[in-house]
């Protein structure tokens, strides 16, 4: 009998999760992103059953993951490093999903032992058969995940650990929430999520869509940075966060990968100085793996790049 590692079916795959998704897509060959299963918050004062604590949580993620490495920005950016630890997985994925193996960058998971990611489900819900991502924030005190949830991780990390932070940045400030959730809505819509309608979208149509309406946002966005140095004015905020994670995989990985190739992130007179000065803040640069990234999504998704050949391309001045 034949021991070799199973391949998931590529066209049922979606790229963060680790099993099977057979609705990725729609009957119009557009993707649609499953929904997370685990929304648990933590407050500072425990009246959410998670409280903020130091060496309390751990968060698993994956260097690969833009939506795990909004966490880990946020959690350097709020100096909760021996507050909140912190593991990744092996960016190769196949067909069991997120695995904690030893290589580059990456280990065995040092808190349950797990093999596999979603024996983190399997022991936070029994029998468990859903979406299973990155990034997953575990309770080390009840041994269960608190959330999955990746917009709520963030926020959580932002405001409820300022007993231990070593910053008093706060990325969510009270007065430019109701801007912000704007901002969040049409980014996660159109550029974090736009750029995966438009990679795994299965139509021609689809995909002039998702490209459209993606570059539309771009256009936004450049003209928004012309006087400014962030999205909103003078200070960094949650909604910078949560584009440059994209912005600094697009001419990596996804103008060529998921054909958003219209421009280059590269030809923005403003985005890409503005990509640039966030790459330089320490918070940034030292939590954005490169290898990791072209590693996991040039040999997870077969049906995109049969080969897997991971190229060595293209040379950035960051």
């Amino acid at each position: 009998m034949s021991t070799a590692t199973p391949v998931a079916t590529p066209v049922d795959f979606e790229t963060h999760g680790d099993y099977v998704i057979k609705s990725s897509t729609s009957r119009t060959g557009a993707f649609n992103r499953p929904k997370y299963s685990f929304q648990g918050r933590i407050t500072a004062d425990g009246s959410s059953g998670f409280k903020a604590e130091p060496g309390r949580y751990h968060l698993y993620v994956s260097y690969a993951c833009p939506w795990a490495h909004r966490a880990v920005i946020v959690r350097a950016l709020k100096g909760l490093e021996d507050v909140v630890t912190m593991s990744a997985v092996d960016p190769v994925r196949d067909g069991r999903g997120w695995a904690f193996r030893e290589g580059d960058n990456h280990g065995p998971d040092p808190v349950n032992g797990f093999r596999l990611l979603r024996e983190g489900y399997e022991a936070s819900e029994p029998g468990y058969d859903r979406h299973v991502s990155v990034p997953v924030l575990w309770d080390r005190e009840t041994h269960q995940i608190v959330s999955n949830n990746f917009p709520d991780i963030t926020l959580d990390l932002n405001s409820e650990f300022n007993e231990w932070s070593t910053s008093d940045l706060d990325l969510y400030p009270e007065p430019l929430r109701p801007e912000i959730d704007l901002l969040n809505d049409l980014i996660y819509r159109t550029v974090n999520n736009g750029v995966y309608r438009a990679g795994f979208a299965t139509t021609q149509q689809a995909h002039a869509d998702a490209v459209t309406t993606l570059f539309q946002t771009l256009d936004t966005l450049e003209t928004r940075l012309a006087d400014s140095p962030y999205l909103l004015g003078e200070s960094l905020t949650e909604a910078d966060i949560r584009l440059w994670v994209t912005l600094a995989r697009f001419d990596t990985v996804y103008h060529t990968h998921f054909k958003t190739n219209l421009h280059r992130l590269t030809d923005y007179k403003n985005l890409w100085p503005y990509t640039r000065r966030l790459y330089a803040i320490p918070a940034f640069h030292t939590t954005t793996d490169f290898t990791h990234i072209k590693t996991h999504y040039y040999t997870t998704h077969p049906n995109l790049n049969p080969s897997r050949i991971v190229p060595l391309g293209p040379i950035l001045d960051w």
